[in-house]
């Protein structure tokens, strides 16, 4: 294997927008490939070094979808149970609904949310950081958002849509995670640590940082186009509450430590060292595509093309359609500062891709390194 196009790559991205960057690929669960380049921190012109944590956003659905999957296998609920059996508050929901003259009007919703509307981002929940209900819960726990209460301020909230009709990104892996507290009894934290992160040794891996662990942590950074270059930015509009631990956004992690976690899928579930956290058929199930007739035209992303939306990840169906070099059933997700997972069974290949810009370049940068890594495969 020849990796120096990977390389070339990483170098080229570095010196145009992207402050940091380092891949690493796992190759039949051994680190075939291992590469960083930039600074991570531009004023002081410090290097990337191999124990930085960064904040994972949207990379903390797969592990979120996983630990509620974990609750599908030991029958403690099914896909298609109605939500509102675990969380009441979901019993009796109200949607928004366009009539022919304009007029926004809200209506009680025709059916139920279902618990594959939270996998699938079909529920018909909003994403909007800034909406007046996120600033009256932050209001009034002091800062502190449990992530129950703000779940239960969220079922207030019209929805944008009936349940199971569109697709739309949104707060269902938060919801998700709320679920597993309920269900399970434990803090979602906990349960992350008690059933996954600890079992497969990620000491880095969480919603919290000790002191040793926020020196670690990479500033971020956003390009700034008007003075062409990426100025600090550390805010992570994600983690509005001291308390609130995000299923959709919330976690920090490292290149080491993900990429263990990921390697653990590729292997269908089971680690490199024979650790268990999911079955096969769970796997197998979460990168099946679940995007139906009525969904399937909201997952309209351009650089998504090609990809289907299985249980909380983006599953590859058709490389006519994508252009990518990658296997049909390579899954995975991305988080918004520009991380990229790779998961794919099929061709026992694991990438952990990582770099801390906010507006991420993503659309460039993810479709061209992963048609990179497998034509160096």
């Amino acid at each position: 294997m020849d990796f120096k196009p990977l390389s070339h790559f990483i170098d080229r991205i570095t010196t145009w927008r992207i402050p940091w960057a380092e891949v690493l690929v796992i190759h039949r669960n051994e680190t075939v490939y291992r590469y960083r380049n930039g600074y991570v921190n531009l004023e002081e012109m410090t290097p990337i070094n191999n124990g930085q944590i960064i904040n994972m956003y949207s990379m903390t659905k797969i592990l979120t979808c996983t630990a509620a999957l974990q609750l599908v296998e030991k029958g403690e609920i099914l896909l298609n149970d109605p939500l509102s059996f675990y969380l009441p508050e979901f019993l009796e929901m109200s949607v928004q609904k366009t009539l022919h003259n304009g007029e926004v009007v809200q209506d009680k919703a025709e059916r139920p949310i279902m618990v594959r509307d939270l996998f699938t981002m079909t529920a018909g929940f909003c994403h909007d950081f800034a909406a007046p209900f996120i600033q009256e819960v932050k209001n009034r726990t002091n800062g502190k958002v449990p992530t129950r209460i703000f779940v239960k301020a969220l079922a207030k909230e019209p929805l944008l849509f009936e349940p199971g009709t569109r697709w739309n990104y949104s707060f269902c892996h938060d919801v998700l995670a709320a679920l597993v507290e309920v269900v399970d009894g434990r803090q979602f934290s906990t349960y992350i640590r008690d059933e996954i992160t600890g079992p497969l040794g990620l000491k880095d891996t969480g919603f919290d940082l000790s002191i040793e662990q926020q020196s670690r942590l990479a500033p971020q950074y956003e390009y700034d186009k008007e003075l062409g270059k990426p100025i600090r930015k550390d805010e992570n509009i994600a983690r509005f509450g001291s308390e609130y631990e995000s299923g959709g956004a919330g976690l920090f992690s490292t290149v080491n430590d993900y990429a263990m976690f990921l390697n653990t899928l590729t292997n269908l579930g089971t680690s490199s060292n024979n650790i268990r956290i999911l079955s096969p058929a769970s796997v197998e199930l979460m990168r099946t595509d679940h995007l139906t007739e009525s969904t399937r035209g909201d997952f309209s992303w351009e650089h998504m093309a090609g990809y289907g939306f299985g249980l909380g990840v983006r599953t590859h169906i058709s490389a006519t359609k994508s252009g990518s070099l990658s296997s049909i059933g390579e899954f995975g997700w991305s988080g918004a500062a520009g991380c990229l997972a790779i998961i794919d069974p099929n061709s026992q290949l694991t990438v952990m891709y990582g770099q801390q810009l906010l507006n991420s370049q993503e659309p460039i940068v993810h479709p061209r390194l992963r048609n990179i890594i497998y034509s160096c495969l």
